[in-house]
């Protein structure tokens, strides 16, 4: 039988604090957000009424604060025990995209480090995207 989708609209997850955390705090963080993911999903696919979760697809912004792939990992241990276990997290990761007041248009940051246009270089303050972190859907088995 093929998967259904089950779209979760407006599931945003809180961000992480990836500043002065040690590696410990960072993965339960991550750990913690896999098992809200979890959670969500687990809610979305009985309300379907599915015998299984297939995937859950993630969008998740370049600062959002969360290491994708320690997600993936802590995702994995989250699912133990619950309609996912043995599905997929499926990461899109946003790209960081900010208002160039002087250029009138957003434009996409290669990185995190600088807030200026890559065209200009006029500083730029005003993020328009890259905070996100939000289940988009999830794949279930009715």
């Amino acid at each position: 039988m093929d998967p259904v989708v089950a779209h979760v609209s407006g599931v945003s997850l809180p961000r992480a604090k990836a500043h002065g955390q040690s590696l410990t705090q960072r993965s339960m963080h991550e750990l913690s957000m896999a098992h809200g993911i979890v959670d969500q999903a687990v809610a979305a696919a009985t309300e379907a009424h599915a015998e299984r979760v297939v995937a859950v697809h993630l969008t998740i912004g370049r600062l959002a604060g969360v290491e994708p792939g320690a997600l993936l990992f802590c995702f994995d241990i989250a699912c133990k025990g619950t309609l996912l276990e043995g599905s997929r997290l499926e990461i899109r990761e946003v790209p960081l995209v900010v208002w160039c007041a002087h250029c009138l248009r957003e434009v996409e940051l290669p990185g995190v480090q600088s807030f200026r246009c890559p065209t200009c270089q006029t500083p730029c303050g005003e993020i328009r995207q890259g905070r996100e972190m939000q289940i988009e859907s999830v794949e279930i088995e009715p």
